[in-house]
């Protein structure tokens, strides 16, 4: 599990560990990790964890966020990174394989661009516009050792597949399959959301913008989503199809 190692003028003031999906930083009292500091605004940024990677969200904040001295808005984070909020230090410490393998592995990118006139705007806000958005799958490979000796056993019924497909604008019609641990898909800067593949199922949850991922209508809220066969997600003003193939 990570964790952040908390620390002013270099003394050591608490660790947290980042034990749900969602954790809040800022001055106000309702923040997960309150920082009772001038500098801090209310709310000032933002850690989603996602499976082995954590992103960091600086959430409009007066004076920022730096991530090893270096002003960020977003981020994935990576074992040791020191996140600076006020005068206070944020060391981010994971002994699983982190962002450094998000980072690495941009294999796919699917370039979408909502039809003009034809964006209906997202809850809490109007339209994105003429936007071009960016659909990337950040793919994260699990690791398993093979055994050294040959084991007889059962075979292993394969587990379903999933993949969306676009259905609005130019792009229409073309499929990304979910195949790896973690899929990112938005706008950086818009509206950005992540879906992973548990053995459960497939898992989408938003991650960055004032505006949630719509689910067949219906706007979803912070917590994790599970999808379902035919299920039309809305994102950044285009639509898509997640289905499972092959039954």
């Amino acid at each position: 599990m990570a964790k952040l190692i908390m620390s002013l003028d270099n003394a050591v003031i608490r660790e947290v560990p980042l034990d749900k999906e969602r954790f809040t930083i800022g001055r106000k009292a309702h923040n997960d990790i309150q920082i009772d500091n001038l500098a801090v605004s209310g709310e000032h940024a933002l850690i989603v964890t996602i499976l082995n990677d954590s992103f960091l969200e600086d959430l409009g904040s007066t004076n920022g966020t730096l991530v090893n001295g270096n002003p960020v808005k977003k981020h994935i984070l990576q074992t040791n990174d020191v996140i600076e909020i006020g005068k206070y230090k944020l060391k981010f410490v994971s002994e699983a394989p982190t962002g450094a393998a998000s980072v690495a592995d941009f294999e796919k990118t699917m370039v979408l661009r909502a039809p003009l006139g034809k964006m209906s705007p997202g809850p809490g806000g109007g339209g994105f516009g003429d936007t071009q958005v960016s659909a990337t799958a950040t793919q994260t490979t699990t690791q398993q050792s093979r055994p050294q000796a040959t084991v007889t056993a059962a075979p292993k019924p394969p587990e379903k597949l999933a993949a969306v497909q676009i259905l609005t604008g130019p792009s229409a019609g073309k499929e990304l399959e979910l195949t790896k641990n973690l899929t990112t898909l938005g706008k950086p800067g818009v509206q950005v959301a992540v879906i992973t593949r548990r053995p459960h199922g497939y898992f989408i949850t938003h991650v960055e913008g004032a505006n949630f991922p719509v689910i067949n209508g219906k706007a979803l809220d912070a917590q994790a989503h599970q999808l379902n066969d035919h299920d039309v997600i809305e994102l950044a003003g285009v639509k898509m199809e997640f289905f499972f193939k092959n039954g």
